[in-house]
């Protein structure tokens, strides 16, 4: 905000003011309050599954609560985001969600700060609850993302992405902008989470206090190639490592509940222009449900998947047909008795946006779960279902 500090000179009438001003203004600049660069946007999520569904016992706690019986409309996010620079070396995102836990229930999903240690801001302390970089779709905005939730087999990782934690990013200032452009283009970009990070976060996801006395480890590298046609392609390698308390039910004094972990894994994303590719996978170790022994042990684990995708422009229309598959095969750490998880699932669909604050995604989902617990030891489900969900983006 400019403000225009005039001079005038000599005596004018009153009917004459507006002509009279002097030709020697002085334009002065005032320094904006910090408050003044706040900015606020936001989406929010409805969502139907129930349509043509032949399993109303095929569920996904990580991905939807309102899969299966008892499920209708649901709002499955609804979320406004404030962020801004307070300093020309401090940017600070807060982004609560109204639609938390499986109801209308508000919890900070972002609070943090990126502190500039260069005046070019190519190297950045995020100090707070942010998302832990492993995994592409896991760093992926759901605003941005084409199908519906994000793959088990990454997403395990890190229930609902972040963690409370300082996080370094380095990346250069061609490369940021790029980072930026791959959102803003509606290529469906991850966001600059820098071509390289490395973090110490508590590790027992966020909005649950930490367990232990130990902190997780991540680090991750990629790099957005632009190819001569204007083709980008990204690749990326990640890891991290840590020890993790589980939930178990009963829990006696005997159970083990800290169990080390680890994952590692690579990235590839040619983006839609207009065919893309998506794919990731990682391998590793971690506590994991035996329904044969009823007790929680260390197991190995993998899980992965692979997207295609079709960018169509028609009009002001855009159109973006897609289908995944996504396999994982370990435990969930998150879930009660480090949950034994098996899954393989087919999904295809469409996403159809008329304007920018409009999509609408209509996706069929053929899937074989295997999800089992001291409640549950037994509990393979199988089935197909329509799901449908409207966005609005402000």
């Amino acid at each position: 905000m400019t403000f225009l500090v005039l001079t005038f000179h000599g005596v004018f009438a009153r009917d004459t003011m507006e002509d009279s001003v002097s030709t020697n203004a002085v334009e002065t600049p005032v320094k904006k309050h910090w408050a003044e660069s706040i900015q606020l946007r936001g989406y929010a999520q409805l969502r139907y599954n129930r349509l043509f569904e032949t399993n109303p016992l095929l569920q996904c706690e990580q991905c939807d609560k309102s899969w299966g019986e008892n499920g209708g409309f649901f709002f499955r996010r609804i979320r406004m985001i404030f962020y801004g620079d307070i300093h020309p070396r401090i940017y600070f995102y807060i982004q609560p969600d109204f639609a938390s836990g499986g109801g209308n229930f508000a919890q900070i999903r972002d609070a943090y700060f990126d502190l500039g240690l260069d005046a070019k801001q190519e190297f950045r302390l995020r100090i707070g609850q942010s998302k832990v970089p492993f995994g592409f779709e896991n760093l992926q905005s759901s605003q941005n993302r084409v199908p519906l939730d994000r793959n088990d087999g990454l997403n395990s990782a890190v229930a609902n992405e972040r963690d409370i934690g300082v996080m370094f990013y380095y990346a250069p200032t061609e490369i940021r902008k790029r980072f930026s452009y791959l959102v803003s283009s509606g290529l469906k970009g991850s966001g600059d989470y820098g071509v390289f990070g490395l973090g110490l976060y508590n590790g027992q996801t966020a909005n649950n206090p930490e367990k232990n006395n130990s902190l997780h480890v991540v680090s991750r590298v990629t790099y957005p190639f632009e190819l001569p046609s204007g083709q980008i392609i990204e690749g990326s390698f990640q890891g991290y490592t840590g020890k993790f308390v589980i939930n178990r039910n009963p829990l006696t004094d005997f159970d083990q509940t800290e169990f080390r972990e680890y994952r590692y894994g690579p990235s590839f994303i040619m983006y839609p222009q207009p065919f893309g590719i998506q794919a990731e996978f990682n391998w590793g170790r971690g506590p994991e449900f035996n329904p044969e022994t009823m007790d929680v042990e260390d197991k190995p684990l993998e899980g992965g998947y692979v997207l295609a995708s079709y960018f169509l422009r028609s009009g002001k229309d855009i159109f973006i047909p897609f289908t995944r598959y996504h396999y994982y095969k370990g435990g969930k750490k998150h879930e009660l008795d480090a949950t034994r998880h098996r899954v393989k699932e087919l999904e295809i669909g469409v996403e159809w946006q008329p304007h920018r604050n409009f999509e609408l995604v209509a996706m069929y989902t053929i899937s074989d779960r295997t999800f089992e617990n001291s409640l549950n030891p037994d509990n393979r489900q199988k089935g197909s279902l329509l799901r449908l969900q409207a966005q609005i983006n402000f």
